[in-house]
């Protein structure tokens, strides 16, 4: 396996060796279930899913784990404001959150684990670190990670840890702590809040130890790959590194990967500002969810990437070359030899698609090799250069590349009798030359999502996004 990348602890890409030769384990930071996910949330979930998809392609067996934060302080918060268990919360904006997953074809995790499932394994980690100094309990039940136990605190995200200040991610909360830098692994009871009765007291779990417990009991105390946005890597990250190896004595993660903002109106888009958009009205606004995808997947994921009009018409643009090409491809029709140079360009353009995602997800090359194909396609579609044949494995090599990227349209299902026999008549008006009512046809079909277009091969139709 020759795929580098870049390596968030080590600030730089190395080459990815697996722990076990042939498998690849991840985790991603899931979403936490207290409302509807935004497109900047699905920017890191995509990203994820372009390196899942990419290796598998490769033929490299993975195990993807994506956790589901089901109690937190905000669904707690929300659930208060409504009157309801933080379970009816969290089940809506699940449901909703997959639904959108669906939509943008990310590949559904293998595992996805919900926080409230794995109390067991996160009150046991907290045990290890208990009997290991690495933590203590406070007087209302609370239990902390004594930084000051763990000398290797901030290496991650490259922190001063003595002049480390409380902030917006490292709270200084109305839990009483040794330290006001220490981070808390179990929080006290409260009234009108869940509590779990456990070995360690009740109570509920801080945030930060509930990815550590999960991941480990899917992927093991050691495991390959870690992904999640960049807002993650402190305190979030960090706090995750420090506890799970204070417990383990192993090195967690080997390969950590973060995906930069993603900026609306020259603003990082946060749920925090209002400054967010999502999917569901993103596509009520009559962009394809594929255009989404594109448009997500389309700049590098450790750049900013700017989210607006521009970016999706350009993803749009984009698509409408390649669909208008699959119909040309599955329209064609030429009693002719075989271009016996097409196996040379389909290993080149393959070549150059996999260099460039060798090196650490660089989709923009990517994505080129895969345009200036369709480019040299269509030329030669035009010069009649290709035969029947050909424009078959030309489908079905877009396809083996779109495993990958999940941008083409959908293998075309059998049409409705009435749209069929809509088609027919036209093509029998064009036969007779009878164009005003070929005309009218092609617009009747068009105002059924049913876009056709007049060639040498006769007409060919794709559906309308």
């Amino acid at each position: 396996m020759t795929i580098q990348l870049h390596d968030t602890m080590a600030g730089a890409a190395r080459e990815l060796v697996p722990v076990e030769p042939g498998h690849v384990r991840i985790y991603s930071c899931g979403p936490t279930v207290y409302g509807p996910a935004h497109v900047g949330n699905f920017r890191s979930f995509l990203f994820a899913d372009l390196l899942v998809r990419y290796l598998r392609y490769k033929g490299v067996r993975v195990t993807w784990v994506m956790n589901l934060t089901d109690v937190d302080d905000k669904i707690i918060k929300a659930a208060k404001a409504e009157g309801v268990g933080i379970g009816e919360i969290s089940n809506r904006y699940v449901a909703g959150f997959m639904a959108d997953m669906a939509t943008l074809s990310v590949t559904k995790p293998d595992v996805m684990p919900r926080a409230t499932d794995h109390i067991p394994q996160m009150v046991d980690l907290i045990g290890k670190l208990l009997e290991g100094g690495h933590a203590y309990k406070t007087d209302d039940g609370s239990i902390f990670f004594r930084i000051a136990s763990w000398p290797e605190y901030g290496r991650l995200a490259r922190l001063d840890v003595e002049g480390m200040r409380v902030g917006e991610r490292v709270e200084a909360d109305e839990y009483g702590k040794d330290d006001v830098r220490d981070f808390a692994l179990w929080k006290g009871p409260k009234p009108g809040e869940p509590s779990w009765d456990t070995a360690i007291g009740p109570g509920r779990p801080g945030w930060h130890i509930e990815c550590s417990a999960m991941s480990m009991a899917y992927l093991g105390e050691t495991f390959d790959i870690h992904t999640g946005g960049v807002d993650l890597i402190f305190p979030h990250h960090q706090d995750e590194i420090a506890q799970s190896e204070a417990a383990t004595g192993k090195t967690f993660v080997n390969y950590w990967l973060h995906c930069a903002h993603l900026q609306m109106g020259g603003q990082k888009m946060a749920k925090s500002t209002g400054n967010i958009a999502r999917v569901g009205e993103t596509l009520e606004k009559g962009v394809s969810a594929r255009a989404l995808r594109l448009a997500l997947i389309s700049a590098h994921y450790r750049a900013p990437f700017s989210f607006g009009d521009d970016s999706i018409q350009a993803a749009s643009a984009a698509l409408d070359r390649l669909d208008a090409l699959m119909a040309a491809l599955a329209a064609y029709r030429a009693d002719c030899p075989d271009d016996g140079s097409l196996p040379n360009l389909f290993d080149a353009t393959r070549a150059a698609f996999e260099a460039a995602l060798d090196d650490d997800l660089n989709i923009s090359p990517a994505l080129a090799a895969v345009f200036d194909l369709i480019r040299e396609l269509n030329r030669r579609i035009d010069a009649r250069a290709i035969s029947t044949s050909d424009a078959g494995h030309a489908i079905s090599f877009i396809r083996d590349l779109d495993r990958v990227l999940a941008i083409s349209p959908a293998e075309e299902q059998a049409l409705d009798p009435e749209l069929q026999k809509l088609l027919d008549d036209r093509a029998a008006a064009r036969a007779g030359k009878e164009w005003a009512e070929s005309d009218r046809l092609r617009t009747v079909l068009g105002d059924r999502g049913i876009l056709v277009e007049d060639t040498r091969d006769g007409q060919r139709w794709r559906r309308a996004e």
